[in-house]
């Protein structure tokens, strides 16, 4: 189906959605009392939907604010990969494509970040966004 809404045709929501497509059968084999399974699914699409609203936000600094909450989920997902894997529910082998989308997804959420910083990443205080 061809993009309807702006935050459809972003990069990094495609690789979002493609990551989401890769998690989905590892979510399913994985208990759901497991609460990495349960943090995983939530994260993934937390996500997504924060590029959506922040894409769809007039100013930078809600677009921002958006857009950091969604690296944010996006680095809690590599976690939870990294979760599963000390707790053998899945190999290291398993999580390396998971992990390769995720990356290029916080480096993407990074730019827009910068994008959207208007000098808020280079703040003495920040050390997160420092280069």
């Amino acid at each position: 189906m061809p993009p309807v809404f702006d935050h459809e045709k972003l990069t990094v929501y495609q690789r979002v959605l493609e990551f989401i497509e890769w998690v989905s059968p590892l979510l399913d084999e994985l208990p759901k009392s497991l609460a990495a399974q349960n943090q995983l699914d939530r994260a993934s699409t937390s996500i997504v939907l924060n590029i959506a609203e922040g894409n769809g936000k007039f100013g930078p600094a809600d677009r921002f604010k958006f857009f950091d909450i969604a690296r944010g989920s996006a680095v809690e997902c590599a976690a939870c990969l990294d979760v599963l894997v000390k707790k053998k529910k899945c190999s290291v082998d398993q999580t390396v494509k998971g992990k390769e989308l995720l990356h290029e997804v916080v480096a993407m959420l990074v730019g827009l970040l910068k994008l959207n910083g208007e000098g808020r990443l280079k703040q003495t205080g920040d050390q997160r966004y420092k280069q």
